[in-house]
This record gives C-alpha cells, sequence and structure tokens, in this order.
C-alpha cells in the first residue's frame, strides 16, 4: 500500500558501520533516540558497510511499507568522500530505479554549535584525573579527527580545534589525524612534546567507538610509556547525547526546508582546490 501524498517523510539515519560491537550498540542508542524524538515518523536505520541492513537494503524496507519520500540524513560528522560521492551515488541509483520515489539528503553534522558544547563536557570530564594544582594554562589539548583525502573535512578540524582552545582557555592545543593525513598522531604527539607541557589531553573528534578509538588509546599509551614525566589523558569521544540529538533533528528540519547546505566554497569537486586542481568536475563514484 502506498501512504497518503501528505504523511510526513520517513527518516533514514545513515551509519557507517563498524565490526566493534559496542560501536554498533551506542549507533542503534543514537537512532532509537531519534525515534523517541520524532514518534510521528517512520525512523529505518542503514549502513554503508559492515552491519545490516545496508543503504539499499534499509530503502527497500521503506518502499515496499509504502513510502514515497524519504529524508536520509547521515550519522556523519563531517562531509568527506563518503557524503559527497558514495551515499549520493546510492540513492541516486536507488531513485532512479523506483521511480515515484523523492529522497531528500540531509547534510553532516559540521561544526555546530552544541556538538562543540558536547566535546567541551567530553574533554572537562577527564580533568579531574589531574588532581589538585591542575591549570589548563599549563596543559596541551590534542584534538584527533578522522583524517582523510579531503583537505575541506580536514580543516574543519582544525577549526574545531581552535574554538576549543579558545573558548576552553588551555596553554596549547594541535590538530592530529588517524590516518592519510598529516601528522598523524604519533607524530603529533612527538613533535608537541618538545613544548614542554606537562599535561596532555588528546581528544578524539568521533562520534562512536571502534577501531579508530582503539587506535587513539593505543598511541597515547605507547607515548606514555616513552614519557612517564607527562601525563596524558584521553578524553572520551562524542558518543550518544541530547545535545546531537538535538543537531540531528535540526539536519531534518533544514533538509525538509530545501536548506541542507555543504560547504561548496572550498569543494575540491566543484572549484579547483589547492593541490587538488585534478579532483574538479570528477564524476560521483561510490566507493566499492
Amino acid at each position: 500500500m502506498i501512504l497518503p501524498a501528505d504523511s510526513p517523510p520517513a527518516v533514514l539515519l545513515i551509519g557507517h558501520g563498524t565490526r566493534r560491537a559496542a560501536g554498533v550498540a551506542e549507533f542503534h542508542q543514537l537512532a532509537e533516540q531519534l525515534r523517541q524524538a520524532l514518534p510521528e515518523r517512520k525512523c529505518l536505520s542503514g549502513f554503508l558497510e559492515l552491519v545490516d541492513p545496508s543503504v539499499p537494503e534499509a530503502l527497500e524496507t521503506l518502499w515496499q511499507e509504502g513510502f514515497r519520500r524519504i529524508t536520509a540524513l547521515p550519522a556523519l560528522l563531517l562531509a568527506a568522500g563518503h557524503i559527497k560521492n558514495d551515499i549520493p551515488v546510492i540513492l541516486n541509483a536507488f531513485q532512479a530505479e523506483h521511480p515515484g520515489l523523492e529522497i531528500t539528503f540531509g547534510a553532516d553534522l559540521g561544526i555546530h554549535p552544541k556538538l562543540l558544547q558536547v566535546a567541551r563536557a567530553r574533554i572537562e570530564s577527564i580533568e579531574a584525573q589531574f588532581g589538585s594544582g591542575y591549570d589548563r594554562q599549563d596543559t596541551l589539548l590534542l584534538v584527533i579527527g578522522r583524517g582523510g583525502s579531503d583537505p575541506d573535512a580536514n580543516s574543519s578540524i582544525s577549526k574545531i580545534t581552535r574554538l576549543l582552545w579558545e573558548g576552553i582557555g588551555f596553554g596549547w592545543a594541535e590538530t592530529a589525524y588517524t590516518a592519510v593525513a598529516a601528522p598523524l598522531m604519533a607524530e603529533a604527539l612527538e613533535r608537541t612534546h618538545r613544548l614542554g607541557f606537562k599535561r596532555l589531553i588528546v581528544f578524539p573528534y568521533l562520534l562512536f567507538t571502534g577501531r579508530l578509538v582503539e587506535q587513539v588509546n593505543a598511541t597515547v599509551e605507547a607515548y606514555q610509556s616513552r614519557h612517564a614525566e607527562v601525563q596524558a589523558v584521553v578524553a572520551p569521544y562524542l558518543n550518544v547525547h541530547p545535545l546531537i540529538v538535538e543537531t540531528f533533528l535540526e539536519r531534518l528540519a533544514e533538509a525538509e526546508r530545501g536548506e541542507a547546505r555543504m560547504n561548496c566554497q572550498f569543494c575540491a569537486y566543484r572549484t579547483p582546490i589547492v593541490g587538488r586542481e585534478n579532483w574538479q568536475g570528477a564524476p560521483q563514484t561510490a566507493d566499492d
């Protein structure tokens, strides 16, 4: 049965997927909170890889249930290859194969004041480990992003670092990445060690647990074993939080008003960006 045209669009929350059961559980916890916030809407989840159902399978379920309008929300922090290429290819292909279906794609969570509030809370929650006499001006903050080949997404992590540095008030702050982009975590830790700070907070700007969170913890543990004179702690990653749910609701409303925007000014697929000039006009292709 096809639902009435005035029925609200179904909501599809798109996750990346992970082999770590704890990360999948955290995603489902977020999805459940989103469902509770939208009791009048049909909300379903789909994943890009490693976890079922896949995005096409979730779309097919909604189609079979009669939905002809779907709003797809990426549960991803920043717009890089998955949002600029992989997901649009999947959504466009499914829509082309199902005449009468309208899919609206929402924006990434992006650099959002509410996410910065969550980040601040996660960072402040670990400061108690430093004990009495702790002074933020004597502490270095290292923000860790996922890292990739998209310079716009990488630069967003640097902006987040700056906002947290100035907003919270650390003595110094730096940015590093888990892969692809420089500096990588291990290199950044050794370079910043030369600044002489005796306290270090490492904050993984990651949404859910998984391999990358484990990588951050292992890298900091190795650093600490080499530099016993430094007290290094890892703050909790973002994880599920009411403010993150509120941010998703904002992205949903923006998408359905036709106001879902990405940073096209620095999109290497649209305009020549230093070092990425050959990306301009490249066709969208899914990551196989």
